[in-house]
């Protein structure tokens, strides 16, 4: 398996590693609860190196990205981000990305693990058809980790030379940390406020261990568990688990990020197709009682009923909230609502769960 520049520190603290998009992770250091709580009440410490970096760059960099991903990336303003998807020619989904506005025509594509090869491919297939623009792999080149929760722009904000108020959420600036120059990003995948450095390989042990140092008691490093049930609460989709390549943005409920006011992209005319007919599944929040939480491919069913109606794609016992909590895709015709009634099958036991909206947990900002 791979292995990010920082994992002789994770082992030196102890972390347990798991195969993650076929790279070796860290799990957890102790408990997933202490982690997850350490996020949502002060600040947690994650490494993401494992997602790819990929840099897109040329005279018409603006115009490819329009013509490949489903948002209207001409609309960003240099050090703008956006939550984005790239989708295939039939409309299913290839990867969601984040991109970043660097420079007027200079990227930074931020992709899924598991999918970065995938992006890269169908980025370098796009580009064959003439737009003057270059494509970099830069994953390799950097570390990538983020720091969130609640303390985690004051304890960042003692190793940095930058005003971190003037940084706005899904914004990006170079900056210098402890001396190194690096990349922040105000961006994250727990629901909390915090942020995601871009930090040079060689640098990045000695950044690892200067953040843990300032933040001390009140910064815990954390690992793949906690960030999925943080994800999870925030109601934020997975690949493999939400999203995959038979689904279009629209039963993932993501329409919204579509710009079909923007002209030709690759995905179109499938997704204008989709998004003008009934769909067949869609996903949904669910919330459960009790604390048996209903985990992933668990079926669900209408209450009483004997045909399962769709499966759970997430699943947990919020360590926030106290009750259990889900996404899962589920047939699209029967009208369901905010406080529909539903049962999960949870090893051979029906456990009462009703529909919510998503989020499950939003923190105030």
């Amino acid at each position: 398996m791979l292995t990010t520049p920082l994992n002789d520190e994770h082992v030196s603290l102890g972390a347990t590693f798991t195969d993650f998009g076929g790279w070796n992770m860290p799990v957890r250091y102790g408990s997933d609860l202490d982690e997850h709580h350490a996020v949502r009440n002060s600040a947690g410490l994650f490494d993401i190196s494992h997602m790819g970096e990929l840099h897109v760059v040329g005279a018409e960099a603006t115009k490819f990205l329009d013509s490949i991903l489903v948002s209207d990336i001409s609309k960003l303003s240099i050090g703008q981000a956006k939550y984005t998807i790239i989708c295939a020619k039939d409309g299913g989904i290839i990867d969601d990305l984040i991109v970043y506005k660097m420079d007027p025509e200079d990227y930074l594509i931020v992709a899924n693990a598991s999918n970065r090869h995938a992006v890269l491919v169908a980025m370098q297939d796009m580009a064959d058809y003439g737009f003057k623009v270059d494509i970099f792999d830069e994953t390799e080149d950097w570390a990538l980790v983020a720091i969130q929760g609640p303390k985690a722009k004051d304890i960042l904000g003692k190793l940095v030379d930058t005003d971190l108020t003037e940084l706005k959420y899904y914004s990006i600036a170079k900056a210098n940390l402890a001396g190194v120059p690096v990349l922040l990003a105000r961006t994250g995948y727990t629901g909390e406020d915090g942020f995601e450095i871009y930090i040079p390989v060689l640098e990045s042990a000695s950044i690892w261990r200067k953040l843990l140092a300032t933040g001390g008691k009140d910064l815990l490093p954390c690992g793949l568990a906690a960030r999925d049930t943080l994800r999870l609460e925030a109601g934020m989709p997975l690949y493999g688990h939400e999203l995959n390549r038979t689904l279009t943005p629209f039963e993932a409920n993501l329409g919204r990020i579509v710009a079909f006011d923007k002209g030709e992209f690759n995905s179109k005319t499938e997704l204008l197709k989709v998004s003008g007919q009934k769909l067949e599944t869609k996903l949904f929040g669910l919330k459960g009682e009790g604390k048996r939480a209903a985990r992933a491919d668990y079926e669900i069913f209408l209450p009483g009923g004997e045909t399962s109606i769709g499966k759970i794609t997430s699943g947990v016992l919020s360590p926030t909230l106290g009750y259990p909590i889900a996404m899962a895709y589920l047939k699209a015709d029967l009208d369901l609502t905010p406080g529909s009634k539903l049962e999960a099958d949870v090893r051979g036991t029906r456990v009462p769960y009703e529909i919510v909206k998503l989020p499950f947990y939003k923190a105030e900002r």
